[in-house]
């Protein structure tokens, strides 16, 4: 056993020094990376060379921790997730990974003496457990298909297994005798997902666990073809366990093909472990879902008391309070509008009783947890450009506890109720943890120091907030980013920035791709208005946009580049525009309604053609609400003007250079349309070019592409703002 040890400390302290050492030959241990600074200035490479940290999970008694760190290798041009612990006290880190397998997921069992994990060493992504200094690792699932995640119950007995299963509820399956034809039979909608075609859907499998292996694994789903967590984005977050460990509740919609396609009704069901039973508690017994042959007939069943009563848009994420009397989840009113205000819902068990507790916070929370005394709520949430940590009691009485320009997200309460465990980040910083005392004037100390070499040898541009008067007489937040070293007595490029979402906020985020620090080190100004349609300024303008794409929202942008170029040190006369999303459909539609303000165009999977855009994508309840309705309905005066006024119809008036950027793997907003602008611009005789990832969906995600999107990215600014 000692000279087993003695091995296994030897590699982890060779992987540490790996971590610093070069990746770029096919095999090396992809880790921290401090060799790729040339200067104090943000480059692309060092973007790419930051630990990216993911789930942090604290041992029964708060004193430890194990968290995931992924790194990324550009030679490689691949990422590797990696485990570490802490001493939470101390503050000291250990790396458990030694070898290329990805490894992450780390929660402590035995009184937090051992670690389960999941782990690819085996082939595919299994669940292993070690001891908290990483030694005796072994596999313990041997599951049929890769364990994508898992959540452990309270007791320790249980455990959920979350795994894909064949789904053919849209697309057909494969003769047996033809197993290399490519074709696809389809027969329903939501045949396409994203960024892929559906076959498979995942699933939540409850098993016996122990330290020694997991057993009898059974689909609490088995036979409904509807997904659990919900594609694109759920995950574990999605179920929980009942304190007593007999019940899971979990997050699902059950629609398939055309009814998914047009709904977003997304209930939260509770498995019992004894008797297999399901209840929806979101619905009342006996409901049944109107049917429709109209997709757009969702869109005002908020407006009937009963329909708000039954939960019709998203519900998700619930959690049981600590004395099991309660369970929360995250609930958006209206059927079809994925945009809508999270509100965080509280569910008696014992009456069925629903209070909504973030009434009085006119925005969505994103994160929550309980509180130690079952009767506190801690959420974060967007309010005027920054992400804060507010608690609200079982009254709805709403108290704000942080301060500062960041954006928090809640991971979760320390055992004894003292410390809040957080992760912050801001446009200068990427994620790391933090720990907020609840007991002490709700001080913030830093946990992890992931990315500290890079903090304290870049310099980072100085962000500063601006109020912009509106047209209409209101007023409109904006972030402005100048150069490191800014000298004000020189001229500056200047870009506007413009958000996708549509509903998505600029508060303080950290992009590993659209990031305002690597623009400014590149030498320009950006401007990033939050403009009608973003949330933390209320209903009201956040509501504005939705069937209006073309209205104040467009104007705001205007407002907010024509007010700061008054400054003395902003070149008027090179100012460029810049967007991704919705922030491309902006760039689009303002090459065609500038009147000349702008030198150049960017536009990153943006909307071309609204029409075209309807018909294409997957999602429908997407465009039925932000376009109001299909395009071929004529009598509706809104819908006729969000159509009458696409993109493509205004090319006779482009004047301008742009960049259109795609993925071709991007199910959401297909390719085609920056196609069409492409070809458009050049038939009309505009500089254009353009960028095709053939690889990648509506973001970028492989390193060597994130490289290549940066350099085209500067290449094209400074091409027509730095002459």
């Amino acid at each position: 056993m000692k000279i087993k040890l003695i091995v296994l400390t030897f590699i982890l302290f060779a992987s540490q020094i790996m971590l610093q050492a070069d990746t770029t030959s096919e095999n090396s241990f992809i880790g921290k990376n401090t060799s790729v600074l040339k200067s104090d200035l943000m480059t692309p490479e060092a973007l790419w060379a930051m630990g990216r940290v993911g789930n942090f999970t604290l041992t029964p008694d708060s004193k430890h921790a194990v968290y995931s760190v992924t790194y990324y290798s550009v030679p490689q041009n691949k990422s590797h997730s990696v485990i570490y612990t802490m001493d939470r006290h101390e503050k000291t880190e250990k790396l458990l990974t030694a070898t290329n397998d990805n490894e992450n997921g780390g929660v402590f069992i035995n009184g937090g003496k051992k670690i389960v994990f999941l782990s690819n060493q085996g082939g595919n992504s299994q669940l292993w457990v070690m001891n908290i200094d990483g030694t005796d690792r072994k596999q313990i699932s041997h599951e049929a298909n890769e364990v994508e995640d898992f959540l452990l119950s309270p007791n320790g007995k249980k455990i959920i297994l979350i795994q894909e299963v064949e789904d053919h509820s849209s697309i057909e399956k494969k003769y047996d005798d033809l197993p290399q034809a490519s074709g696809m039979v389809i027969d329903d909608l939501m045949y396409k997902h994203w960024d892929h075609f559906v076959t498979s859907i995942p699933h939540p499998f409850v098993a016996d666990f122990s330290e020694n292996g997991v057993s009898n694994s059974i689909d609490i789903l088995q036979g409904e073809p509807y997904e659990c967590p919900m594609l694109p984005f759920g995950g574990i977050e999605q179920l929980c366990w009942s304190q007593d460990s007999k019940t899971i509740a979990y997050t699902c919609r059950k629609m398939t093909g055309r009814k998914y396609a047009g709904s977003t009704d997304s209930d939260i069901f509770l498995y019992e472990l004894s008797s297999g039973s399901t209840k929806n508690i979101c619905k009342p017994d006996g409901y049944q879902r109107p049917e429709t042959d109209d997709l757009h007939s969702y869109k005002n069943q908020a407006v009937n008391k009963n329909a708000t009563d039954c939960n019709m848009g998203y519900d998700t994420n619930p959690q049981y309070s600590p004395d099991g009397k309660y369970i929360a989840w995250l609930s958006m009113e209206r059927d079809g509008y994925e945009s809508d205000r999270n509100r965080l819902c509280v569910y008696e068990l014992s009456t069925g009783k629903k209070t909504y507790v973030t009434e009085k916070f006119e925005s969505g929370v994103d994160t929550y947890c309980w509180g130690a005394d079952s009767k506190t709520l801690y959420f974060s949430g967007v309010w005027h450009g920054t992400a804060m940590i507010y608690t609200t009691n079982l009254k709805g009485q709403i108290k704000k506890i942080t301060d500062s320009v960041y954006d928090y997200s809640i991971v979760q309460l320390t055992s004894d109720g003292k410390d809040l465990i957080v992760k912050r980040h801001s446009m200068s910083q990427a994620d790391e943890v933090y720990a907020i005392n609840l007991e002490h004037k709700n001080t913030v100390s830093q946990l992890t120091q992931e990315n500290k070499y890079f903090y304290d040898n870049l310099t980072m541009g100085k962000v500063n907030e601006r109020w912009v008067e509106t047209v209409d007489g209101k007023k409109e937040q904006c972030w402005i980013i100048y150069p490191p070293h800014f000298d004000p007595n020189k001229k500056y490029p200047t870009l506007l920035y413009c958000e996708g979402g549509p509903q998505s906020p600029i508060s303080q985020f950290w992009s590993f791709r659209w990031n305002f620090q690597i623009m400014a080190s590149h030498g320009y100004i950006i401007v990033a208005p939050n403009r009608r349609g973003l949330p933390g300024y209320g209903m009201d303008w956040l509501e504005e946009i939705s069937g209006d794409y073309t209205g104040l929202c467009m104007k705001d942008y205007l407002s907010a580049i024509d007010d700061f170029a008054k400054e003395p040190y902003v070149d008027k006369d090179r100012l460029g525009c810049v967007g991704a999303s919705f922030g491309g459909y902006s760039v689009y539609w303002l090459a065609g309604h500038h009147e000349k303000r702008f030198k150049c165009f960017i536009a990153h999977d943006g909307i071309f053609n609204t029409q075209q855009q309807y018909m294409e994508t997957e999602e429908m309840w997407f465009p039925n609400w932000d376009l109001s309705a299909a395009p071929w309905i004529n009598d509706n005066a809104q819908t006729l003007k969000v159509y009458k006024d696409s993109p493509h119809l205004s090319i006779g008036k482009w004047d301008t250079p742009i960049l259109c950027i795609h993925g071709m793997k991007d199910y959401r907003i297909l390719s085609s349309q920056a196609q069409s602008a492409f070809d458009a611009a050049k038939m009309r005789g505009i500089d254009a070019q353009m960028l095709l990832f053939p690889d990648e969906n509506h973001w970028v995600l492989k390193p060597q592409n994130g490289i290549l999107w940066q350099r085209t990215f500067f290449n094209w600014l400074d091409k027509w703002l730095k002459k």
